[in-house]
């Protein structure tokens, strides 16, 4: 999280989870933005392939059992909901802590960052919202509004409050 600005830093967060962050400031100061929803425009089927790769390696899809009924969950989730959450972030694209330190603003790298034309978003229609997650780092922390959401976006996590 110290590297410059555009580079990957991925977290495992309560031993289970890994999470993607983007570094956003100048080398030496960590800061980085986690992505907590991404919303699947393509590739779909990798990603349900990576979700189930995540499952395997835990313990209750560790059997051909457990692996078929996971299989099977994952088929029921829509589209929309594969990557709605920061750990579902990187098990969507299979990114472990061997992806930090990626250059996400690299055109050649195989995990970027892109624009597309038509992508912009009106201010209106982004919300911030207080944390998710972070209750033990006590009141004053987890309600600073540093969450960022689609207003009413479907992939969007947390509270359906804040959808």
């Amino acid at each position: 999280m110290y590297g410059p600005p555009g580079i990957a830093y991925v977290y495992l967060v309560y031993g289970m989870y890994d999470c993607l962050n983007v570094v956003t400031e100048p080398p030496g100061s960590p800061a980085a933005a986690l992505i907590r929803a991404v919303d699947p425009l393509e590739g779909v089927d990798r990603m349900r392939a990576d979700r189930l790769a995540v499952e395997r390696r835990r313990h209750a899809a560790r059997t051909d059992a457990g692996a078929a009924l996971a299989g099977d969950r994952l088929a029921r989730i829509p589209d929309h909901r594969l990557a709605s959450g920061p750990g579902l972030v990187a098990a969507a694209f299979g990114l472990d802590r061997d992806w930090t330190g990626t250059d996400l603003c690299d055109p050649a790298s195989p995990l970027r960052l892109e624009h597309r034309a038509g992508d912009e978003v009106a201010d209106v229609e982004v919300r911030a919202t207080a944390r998710i997650g972070v209750g033990y780092a006590g009141t004053d922390w987890a309600a600073r509004p540093w969450r960022l959401a689609l207003a009413g976006h479907p992939a969007v996590s947390g509270p359906r409050s804040t959808r």
